[in-house]
């Protein structure tokens, strides 16, 4: 499995910790590695599909999301 390091504030570390210490995981690896999956399927969830995002950094038109110059469109 690869290896990445991150900077986190230390609210969030503090959060984590607190996870760990109510049981809720057995340690920091698993912690994260949870955290972050789920926030990356939350992301997917509400986030463009793959049918209209190309590539990660891809996506978004050049004139604005969905062709309005709005930052956001209800």
């Amino acid at each position: 499995m690869p290896k990445v390091e991150i900077n986190v504030p230390e609210h969030l570390e503090m959060q984590i910790t607190q996870m760990i210490e109510q049981g809720e995981f057995v340690n920091r690896e698993e912690a994260i590695e949870d955290l972050l999956s789920a926030g990356l399927k939350a992301y997917k969830t509400s986030g463009p599909s793959d049918d209209t995002q190309q590539g990660f950094d891809e996506g978004l038109e050049d004139d604005g999301m969905m062709g309005h110059d709005d930052e956001y469109v209800f």
